[in-house]
């Protein structure tokens, strides 16, 4: 059994035979349902350079030492600012494997930056763990090269969208997103945390109809696959 927590925003911790907490955005984020120091994982994936998304990883893995998996440029990054006192692991587009889990690193359209010099390229993952597949979109815009993913590391068992427009996919196309990935289930994210990126969830459920089973979390909900 695999069981996915929302923490709010686009942080979500996987629990499995490994824990994954993707991109901890937690002090600061008016949506979170964790504080930092509560939060361990055997695993930490960060989508891209934006500081709503790397959030409290460094302090994360410097407190439990934990390995921080990123685009090539951003490992480097993260790495530098926590002079040296976290180990990452930097990788491109394309699969590995990292303490038994399958991570597949993808594409995303949006930017990645410290919010003054561009770094790296963003991202997606999809997770491969105890027999489910999970993809985590990061932020980005729907792109029809979505349909690689279930074909490629398919069938798709959850997928985590951001709705939220302004900077990411909305209702809208979110809802194409889910068309292109054939998913059994997904959740939005990335929505409501501040006015920008105000979104009805309850849209995008009706968006996608019956291509999907839509579960709509609040931040510290759960659900099993």
């Amino acid at each position: 059994m695999v069981k996915v927590k929302f923490l709010g925003h686009a942080a979500f911790l996987i629990e499995g035979s490994k824990k994954i907490l993707i991109d901890p955005f937690l002090t600061g984020n008016p949506q979170a349902a964790a504080k930092s120091e509560e939060v361990e994982a055997d695993l930490i994936l960060v989508t891209h350079a934006h500081g709503d998304h790397i959030g409290d990883a460094i302090e994360i893995a410097k407190r439990t030492g934990t390995k921080i998996v990123a685009m090539y440029d951003v490992a480097n990054y993260i790495s530098e600012q926590a002079g040296g006192k976290v180990e990452t692991i930097g990788m491109n587009y394309g699969p590995t494997e990292v303490d038994g889990v399958g991570i597949v690193q993808v594409p995303a359209w949006h930017s990645s930056s410290d919010g003054k010099y561009s770094i790296g390229n963003p991202c997606g993952y999809i997770v491969k763990l105890d027999g489910k597949t999970i993809y985590h979109a990061g932020d980005t815009f729907v792109f029809r090269d979505m349909e690689l993913f279930s074909e490629l590391y398919g069938p798709i068992d959850l997928a985590l969208l951001p709705i939220g427009g302004h900077f990411t996919m909305g209702p809208r196309e979110a809802a194409k997103a889910v068309e292109f990935l054939k998913p059994k289930k997904v959740v939005p994210m990335h929505y409501n945390t501040w006015p920008p990126i105000s979104a009805d969830p309850e849209e995008f459920k009706r968006l996608v109809g019956d291509k999907a089973e839509v579960v709509i979390l609040k931040p510290g909900e759960e659900l099993e696959l």
